[in-house]
């Protein structure tokens, strides 16, 4: 997808930077020999190495997907200790080898507190400048509510992920829109049923993943991939007029959520820059899930915080 444009854009040339363990490199190579073949217009080089100092050199843009996944029998400490010091050697050789505009994105899981503790380690790059992924489940939210209405998922804009990128998140209709023949209409006028709205709808999108696992063994790959680009190009390219996206960012206290938290908000991008939507009325409803999710980043910090010592 990167190779063909999708992430920045038709006419952005791109060199790819892969890394990975010692054990896959030979796996990597295979991935770069593919890259090779497809002879895409705008890939103009690969560096496919295991060397993390190689792998960031001069990166303009860094997608973190690697991390530890949690395996039967591991308590929540053990997983958070192995990605810490993961996210730890990652952060110091971004901050010593990347250009100085880096933009960061991280996907992988605990995609938050990896993203929080990569920015404690990486000083120097902007705090704007490091991200986590909720976009995925943000359209996840969008495809819920299409495949609900029967209208296409590309006429229904502005759900918003709140909080964490786990089963506490909190995926809110109550801005969201459908452009119809008649139209923009809200998406809870249209869907006319708030006991679906506000239980069945927010823990389908909330286990989507683990739904994902269940009937293909596997986690989420295209679809991770397709946020990923989706959430980079949003944020170099802008996001179009009107519409909002959602994204793991920095929070600066809107809200009511402590600062010093990676939490899901709605943004805007413009030239690079991504701002979160102000003004927003909040319920009661979306008052207290969202506070939940916050609570479980708090803890989530404290806990990766206690690896570090």
């Amino acid at each position: 997808m990167i190779a063909r444009g999708i992430m920045l854009g038709p006419d952005q040339p791109v060199i790819l930077h892969l890394l990975d363990i010692e054990p896959a490199a030979e796996s990597l190579n295979g991935v770069k020999m593919e890259l090779v073949d497809a002879a895409f217009p705008l890939l103009k080089g690969v560096v496919a190495t295991t060397d993390v100092v190689e792998a960031c050199k001069g990166v303009n843009v860094a997608v973190m997907v690697g991390g530890f996944p949690r395996k039967e029998g591991m308590e929540r400490k053990d997983v958070m200790s192995k990605n810490v010091s993961i996210y730890k050697a990652q952060a110091s050789a971004l901050e010593k080898y990347a250009a100085e505009d880096c933009k960061v994105l991280v996907v992988a899981n605990p995609a938050n507190t990896n993203a929080l503790i990569l920015k404690e380690f990486a000083p120097s790059i902007p705090e704007k400048n490091i991200t986590c992924l909720t976009r995925l489940d943000h359209n996840r939210a969008l495809g819920q509510i299409s495949e609900r209405l029967k209208e296409h998922v590309s006429d229904v804009k502005n759900a918003i992920i709140w909080g964490n990128h786990s089963s506490t998140q909190y995926p809110d209709v109550n801005h969201a829109t459908v452009t119809t023949s008649g139209g923009e209409k809200p998406v809870r006028k249209l869907v006319a049923d708030d006991q679906w709205l506000n239980t069945e709808f927010i823990t389908t999108v909330q286990q989507r993943g683990a739904a994902i696992i269940k009937a293909r063994k596997l986690s989420s790959a295209l679809s991770a991939a397709s946020a990923a680009c989706d959430h980079i190009r949003d944020w170099v390219l802008g996001t179009p007029k009107g519409t909002w996206v959602s994204m793991g960012v920095y929070s600066d206290g809107s809200y009511g959520i402590q600062p010093g938290l990676i939490y899901s908000f709605p943004v805007t991008c413009e030239k690079g820059q991504w701002s979160i939507v102000q003004g927003l009325k909040i319920d009661e409803f979306s008052r207290a899930k969202m506070d939940a999710t916050a609570k479980e980043l708090i803890d989530e910090k404290s806990l990766a915080y206690s690896c570090l010592d």
